[in-house]
């Protein structure tokens, strides 16, 4: 099993290319699924995720590669409506299909999903709009028993508080039923953004694209004409490396971002001293005098994202003061508080909030990544710790960042990858 060796402490600079988002890649690799001819998908990151879904989307029985970034995915040859254990266990997002396999066959099985243990993500609400549309549900065995002999019908969805994968699910299915879907307390984030547009330019009506309530007019079972197109950079991989020129108070550029994608994350970073400079397509982030502790409280976009609520906490370890994060969507997200305390960093936990004290030294110790975000929290602290730090378990590193001890590397890091 792999793990990274870093040593520190270590000043970076220079520039460093983000990939696409992986959380706008699976939502828009199953959205081949509604396609009635193969698509081309640019800007897609080689992460473990991406490939496990393109291994879904084969063993449906679409044909599919994936060089160079790019991925093609043909699904006029799909055969099979089951989403298996095997498969969907490795990766929660594999529950991305169950909307459009069930609006296309009117019949699915999709396994309930794993990924990483952050705490409950159930797909009720999934589920219950799916029914309001015409579906009928069962569970069994561990699956997800859908059937809409029919066709899914359009309806109100009210989401009872703000699920991205949910209203990803249902845009789908939505995007070939009968009549017009209205999804009430949708997702904004940009992932789902960029879904409903391409949607919108392969003939599919949608109004409030960005907004909390969408329209979706369905195409009434006919599968869409849907062109090649580009995956979004990724905000989160950019905020991480925002984050690792933070914690070294080093001086480096991000390029390929979309920085009105990181308005929270940027005036977050300003809060706690960091001047921060953008054009079109890139962000550099310069040294501070000081770092300034930061109250952080995570929420759905456009608030901060819990995806960053990690890497911004091993980022506290550095600032002056007490730097409280509250922590509001997930309940088991700061698994990787004991690891940091292993480094020597200083954190009280109560409940959903975690109280972090510094500035304090971090020294260079084993530590076990817990899941994908926690991961790079433990790299930005080791960039910063005195001697050697070994991240192991980084098989969830690997799930959501493409080459990261490549890049730190020609950042200056010394980091490598090595095998236990």
């Amino acid at each position: 099993m792999d793990f990274l060796e870093i040593k520190g402490p270590q000043k970076l600079h220079g520039k460093v290319a983000i990939s696409g988002a992986k959380n706008a890649a699976l939502p828009l690799l199953t959205l081949a699924l509604l396609s009635r001819r193969p698509i081309k998908i640019d800007n897609v990151p080689n992460v473990a995720d991406v490939r496990t879904l393109l291994q879904l989307l084969e063993n449906l029985g679409a044909v599919q590669s994936f060089t160079e970034n790019s991925a093609t995915v043909d699904t006029n040859s799909v055969n099979s409506t089951c989403a298996n254990y095997d498969i969907v266990r490795k990766m929660r997002a594999s529950i991305l299909t169950l909307g459009p396999l069930l609006t296309r066959f009117g019949h699915c099985e999709v396994s309930l999903p794993g990924g990483c243990a952050i705490g409950q993500r159930p797909i009720d609400l999934h589920l219950k709009a799916l029914e309001i549309m015409g579906a009928n549900i069962d569970i069994r065995q561990g699956y997800v028993i859908a059937t809409a002999p029919n066709g899914l019908k359009g309806a109100n969805i009210v989401f009872d508080k703000i699920t991205v994968t949910g209203s990803e699910n249902i845009i789908m299915a939505a995007a070939l039923a009968h009549g017009t879907t209205v999804i009430s307390n949708a997702a904004k984030e940009p992932e789902v953004v960029q879904l409903c547009e391409i949607l919108n330019k392969s003939g599919v009506e949608i109004k409030g694209i960005g907004s909390a309530e969408i329209e979706i007019k369905g195409s009434g079972g006919r599968l869409l004409d849907i062109a090649d197109f580009s995956v979004i950079a990724d905000r989160i991989e950019a905020g991480t490396y925002l984050c690792a020129g933070a914690i070294t108070n080093s001086e480096i550029t991000l390029a390929n971002v979309i920085p009105e994608h990181l308005k929270s994350l940027i005036s977050k970073l300003n809060s706690m001293g960091f001047e921060i400079s953008k054009t079109q397509n890139s962000i550099t982030i310069k040294p501070c005098k000081k770092i300034l502790s930061a109250d952080i409280e995570t929420l759905e976009y456009p608030g901060f994202p819990t995806d960053m609520q990690a890497q911004f906490m091993a980022l506290c370890t550095q600032a002056d003061g007490a730097s409280v994060i509250d922590e509001r969507l997930f309940e088991n997200r700061f698994m990787h508080v004991s690891e940091l305390s292993r480094m020597g960093a200083n954190i009280k936990l109560t409940s959903h909030t975690a109280t972090v004290y510094g500035p304090t030294k971090l020294t260079g110790a084993d530590v076990m990544a817990t899941d994908l975000r926690a991961s790079s929290a433990l790299v930005l602290a080791a960039l910063v710790a005195e001697g050697t730090t070994r991240i192991h378990r980084i098989y969830h590193l690997d799930r959501g960042y493409e080459n990261l001890e490549g890049k730190l590397s020609s950042l200056g890091a010394k980091i490598k990858r090595l095998s236990e």
